[in-house]
């Protein structure tokens, strides 16, 4: 297992948070059931960024899903990488289309989809979907299970 990690340059050390998502660095390993149709999902509840005009705090419910071709994506590096938007302003769709651009352009998976339920700005939720293709004949795919926005009712 250890020849699969030799490049990894996050896990296992003391990492800090990069300050932008430019400076994050996301790092992959060996898919060790290349052959097989399954998915990966990757839920991070508590994303923040910021707002570009007024550079107020915004948060989403974030759930990447993909099945991988010869790559997985590491973890550790994920999750810093999406912990380095906390600075970074951005408006919700750029968010999560680019973030979902750059694991596909990492991965090269056979699919990949992002649903980014962001939480209210000005009394208004916004919800950003994106995948790279048609989802794979015979996966079995659960919905991401996030309600849609109700507030206190």
């Amino acid at each position: 297992m250890s020849h699969y990690t030799d490049a990894l340059t996050q896990l296992g050390a003391s990492t800090p948070l990069p300050q932008s998502p430019e400076e994050a660095v996301l790092e992959r390993v060996p898919n060790p059931q290349p052959g097989e149709t399954y998915a990966v999902r990757f839920t991070q509840p508590e994303f923040t960024s910021l707002c570009p005009l007024t550079g107020q705090p915004d948060f989403a419910h974030l759930v990447i899903d993909y099945v991988p071709g010869e790559w997985l994506v590491e973890s550790k590096s994920l999750k810093l990488f999406l912990g380095s938007f906390r600075n970074h302003g951005a408006f919700h769709e750029d968010c999560t289309v680019g973030i979902g651009k750059r694991i596909a352009q990492l991965l090269d998976p056979r699919w990949l989809r992002i649903g980014g339920y962001w939480y209210p700005r000005g009394g208004m939720p916004i919800d950003v979907f994106w995948q790279t293709c048609a989802v794979p004949e015979g996966l079995w795919l659960p919905d991401q299970g996030v309600a849609g926005y109700r507030g206190r009712g």
